[in-house]
């Protein structure tokens, strides 16, 4: 198999994605802030590394660093992508 050959397979099997617009903003957004306010609560040794700068002692970011974040944001934007994937192939987005 040639080089054109294994792109055109690669291509073909490729999901299309949507373009980005106030849909998809929303989903992502969405998506990151579901997870951040489960990761707040479900984290069992949060505050353990580095803070947050400028970020307040009490409320909703008390123990809550740079690596639980990092954490949260990280999986909000792998749930996300699926999400904008799987609506868009159903045509919701």
């Amino acid at each position: 198999m040639n080089s054109a050959t294994a792109i055109v397979l690669a291509t073909s099997t490729t999901p299309v994605t949507p373009e980005w617009n106030f849909g998809v903003g929303l989903v992502m957004i969405s998506c990151n802030l579901f997870v951040f306010f489960i990761g707040k609560w479900a984290i069992k040794n949060s505050g353990k590394g580095p803070a947050l700068p400028g970020a307040p002692d009490s409320g909703l970011l008390k123990n809550f660093g740079i690596p639980e974040l990092l954490a949260t944001t990280s999986l909000g934007h792998i749930l996300g992508a699926g999400m904008i994937l799987g609506l868009s192939n159903a045509g919701l987005l």
